[in-house]
C-alpha cells in the first residue's frame, strides 16, 4: 500500500489522487497508474483500469491476472470492481472505504455478488487513515 500511496501522490492536477499497484505472482510490480479521467478526458481513466490494462501487457497470460494481486488507496467503483472481476485478479487489497461509489463492500459489494464466475480474495482497510489524507486535502483544496 505504501506504493500506492507514492503512486497516488502523482497523480496529475484536477485528478482525485488515487495510486494503484499491481504485482504478479511472484511479487513484482507488473504496473501502476493513478486516476486520470481529467487529464487524458476519459471517464474509464481510473488508476485500477489504467494498471490492470498496463499489467496485462507484462503478465503474459493474455487478460487473465490469476495470481495477481491489485493494491488501490481507494475502493473501487462499481466500473473498477468490474475490471478486477473481468481480468480474473487474484487479490484486491485497498486503503481507504468509499461509502459513497465503493463496490467491494461500502455501498454495494460487486466483487462477492452470488453467481460471480470469479471471485477475488478482498482486504479493504489497509493504511485507511493515510489513503483518506490523501483524499481529503484534495477535496479540501477544492473548497
Amino acid at each position: 500500500m505504501r506504493r500506492a500511496l507514492e503512486v497516488a501522490r502523482t497523480t496529475p492536477a484536477g485528478d482525485v489522487p488515487v495510486g494503484a499497484v499491481l504485482f504478479g505472482p511472484d511479487g513484482s510490480e507488473l504496473a501502476a497508474a493513478t486516476n486520470r479521467r481529467e487529464a487524458d478526458s476519459d471517464p474509464t481513466a481510473h488508476a485500477e483500469v489504467l494498471a490492470i490494462r498496463r499489467g496485462v501487457e507484462k503478465h503474459g497470460d493474455a487478460w487473465r491476472l490469476s495470481g495477481c494481486t491489485l493494491v488501490v488507496t481507494l475502493e473501487p467503483c462499481t466500473m473498477c470492481a468490474g475490471a478486477v472481476l473481468g481480468a480474473r485478479v487474484g487479490e484486491l487489497i485497498f486503503g481507504a472505504w468509499e461509502p459513497k461509489t465503493g463496490a467491494c463492500g461500502s455501498l454495494i459489494d460487486a466483487v462477492r455478488a452470488p453467481g460471480q464466475l470469479h471471485r477475488p480474495e478482498v482486504r479493504g482497510g489497509v493504511l485507511e487513515e493515510e489513503c483518506a489524507a490523501l483524499l481529503a486535502g484534495f477535496f479540501e483544496s477544492l473548497r
